[in-house]
């Protein structure tokens, strides 16, 4: 692998690469790319992998190769501590509770001691507290030059140091909002780079679609309203009419929320004429922006806060136009409305065009990796979304299989007898089928559903059973924590059954005892009446292509996979991938889902199952015993 990227980068071109579990794939890009002598960008799935990178994986390379080179992080604007942000707030001392006010306070010490100003290192007040907010800025309200702490701001030391490193660290947010699209003055950051790599790559195509898009939502309708407020207050006192104007801005946002009654939906064009109030509050937004921003306009010179408003107001107005009367037809118009906000969204139908046009403007070696890329060995779906298949000269595609030993590590178990995944009971079979794995394995299951209300069913069902069975497993549900503090807890416990959804699919570790069963309830199909998903569907259909085959089937594939990877991290790692769905056997399209598994031994015999889990060394504290198997279902293999 580190020999095909290296011929890659000094032909500068494009490789597509999967590389399995334990390939090592990050030595295998970061040698032939810290080898190259050019300038490196790495792009990583999430700020976690982008720390692991720059704190352990990129030293250790570094090192080794005796190359003594510049290294940098870099995140997006919303990790930094913003001075003028930070100080505005202290000063205000409006908070909404005690502990916002002293994890302020705590902040502030930090600010006055941190050399890089990245909240991650301050340990002392959380990374999800309500604090940050009011010590950060955003893309909307940073004052960038006109800031009268320009000369000490954490963000553009972060990019200094960025331009001025031989390899510079990101994430894919960060990558598409100011590096390709150039949103935040990092535009020169792209031409500079000799190489590029993206690892995790399979969230690209979902990434690039949020950031060629556009949306106006409530929040940022309400965050304006206060901000503008807050300058005027500082910088206008006299005029009333424009703090007035704030609060007359603030309360149409909050009739637009009114105007959808539903809660955690995603809802489309058409679907809104159910809701005869939504367009009246639209309209009635844009008429109030524009009233307040003629007001405004003729304030804005009075301070660098009211003029950043300005500029703001009159991009969300141009935004809120574009969705009224979207000046591109290939978007699908779509609302998400949550439990206190609502936004509206323009989503491109495709992005491979945009993309491609994009990469043409910079020509450098392009490396996209992952575990989970290909159907098989079939990389066309990922090149169509991403537009690689235009390129010229065509992009690479290889596959590198994971070096473990699969057939001695791991058991593929497809239940036989499974109802309808459409079926009312389908849950409780799911749970049913789940309890005895869980009984054998001592715990350390991860039951991974495809929907919140599966979810929550299944592990109610699972608490009764194992009440019942006299089992004092502990049972954990996502929701019960933040997602880095549940798996430290699952870890930490070493018998655990968490019941999870999306978030815990994919970028989740836990290597070694304490997870050795993965359940997966249904094949991960998104919803056909997904406002976005429905419009691509019926794009492809207007193009004579069939989106089933090549558009929903990969995609559900590649998180299966990603559910998948979560079983076997290591050589040591043994266990069980129970893959509930009847369609995985009955269904045609069935193959090519468990052809793109690891090569696992598979079965359809749950005492097979039983028997490999009594195999495992029993969990710390545990001794271990032979456990009676509930009823058998019929021997039936899965055979090609």
């Amino acid at each position: 692998m580190a020999v095909k990227i290296g011929q890659t980068i000094r032909e500068q071109g494009v490789l597509v690469a999967e590389a399995g579990t334990g390939t090592g794939k990050t030595f295998a890009y970061l040698v032939p790319a810290l080898m190259s002598g050019g300038k490196v960008l790495v792009s990583t799935g999430t700020k976690t992998l982008q720390d692991q990178l720059f704190r352990r994986d990129l030293p250790t390379v570094r090192k080794a190769l005796k190359l003594p080179l510049r290294i940098a992080l870099l995140k997006g604007r919303a990790n930094y501590v913003c001075h003028y942000h930070l100080a505005r707030h202290a000063n205000d001392g409006r908070f909404a509770t005690p502990q916002d006010a002293a994890n302020l306070r705590k902040i502030t010490r930090f600010a006055e001691m941190t050399r890089s100003g990245d909240k991650s290192e301050c340990l002392d007040v959380p990374e999800d507290s309500a604090a940050w907010i009011s010590a950060t800025s955003t893309r909307d309200n940073c004052l960038g030059q006109d800031c009268p702490n320009v000369k000490e701001c954490f963000v553009l030391q972060a990019r200094r140091e960025a331009m001025d490193a031989d390899v510079v660290v990101v994430n894919h947010h960060l990558f598409f909002a100011d590096v390709m699209l150039r949103d935040e003055g990092m535009g020169e950051l792209l031409p500079a780079c000799n190489t590029l790599v993206f690892d995790e790559a399979h969230q690209l195509p979902e990434t690039a679609s949020l950031f060629f898009g556009e949306s106006v939502s409530t929040a940022q309708v309400i965050d304006l309203a206060r901000d503008m407020r807050a300058e005027a207050l500082a910088g206008a006192s006299d005029c009333r009419v424009l703090i007035e104007g704030t609060r007359t801005l603030e309360k149409a946002a909050r009739d637009w929320r009114l105007s959808v009654s539903d809660e955690n939906a995603r809802i489309s064009l058409e679907q809104l004429a159910q809701h005869t109030g939504f367009m009246p509050a639209i309209e009635m937004l844009a008429k109030t922006l524009a009233e307040v921003g003629a007001i405004l306009k003729t304030q804005a010179e009075r301070s660098e806060g009211l003029a950043n408003c300005l500029r703001r107001l009159e991009e969300m107005a141009e935004r809120l136009d574009h969705w009224q009367h979207p000046p591109e037809p290939k978007v699908v118009r779509w609302v998400e409305v949550f439990t206190q906000s609502l936004a509206v969204n323009s989503t491109p139908l495709e992005i491979g065009n945009v993309f491609a046009r994009q990469m043409q403007r910079y020509p450098s070696a392009w490396i996209f990796t992952s575990a989970t890329l290909a159907v098989g060995t079939d990389f066309s779906h990922y090149n169509r979304d991403l537009g690689l298949n235009w390129l010229e000269p065509p992009a690479h595609t290889a596959v590198w299989g994971s070096p473990f030993n699969y057939p001695e590590q791991a058991v593929l178990y497809a239940p036989a007898g499974m109802p309808n995944p459409n079926a009312p009971e389908y849950p409780d079979v799911v749970a049913d089928i789940a309890f005895p794995l869980i009984r054998a394995a001592h715990g350390r299951t991860f039951v991974l559903c495809t929907s919140l209300r599966a979810m929550r069913r299944i592990h109610e069902r699972l608490g009764d059973k194992l009440e019942r069975a006299g089992l004092k497993l502990p049972l954990l549900l996502q929701g019960e924590g933040s997602r880095s503090q549940l798996l430290a807890r699952f870890r930490e416990l070493g018998n655990a059954v968490l019941v999870a959804s999306q978030s815990f699919w994919e970028g989740v570790d836990v290597p070694g005892d304490a997870l050795s069963v993965v359940v997966i309830d249904k094949l991960p199909f998104a919803p056909p009446d997904d406002p976005v998903l429905a419009a691509r569907i019926e794009h492809l259909r207007e193009a004579g292509v069939n989106p089933f085959m090549t558009y929903q089937l990969p995609r559900a594939v590649i998180n299966v996979k990603q559910g998948a990877g979560r079983l076997i991290r290591t050589e040591q790692d043994r266990g069980v991938l129970a893959v509930c769905d009847p369609r995985m056997i009955d269904k045609p399209y069935g193959k090519r889902v468990w052809r793109s598994l690891p090569p696992m031994r598979r079965t359809r015999v749950p005492e097979e199952v039983e028997a490999f889990l009594a195999t495992l060394p029993p969990p710390r504290g545990v001794t271990a015993e032979v456990l009676p198997s509930e009823d058998s279902a019929d021997d039936v293999t899965l055979t090609d």
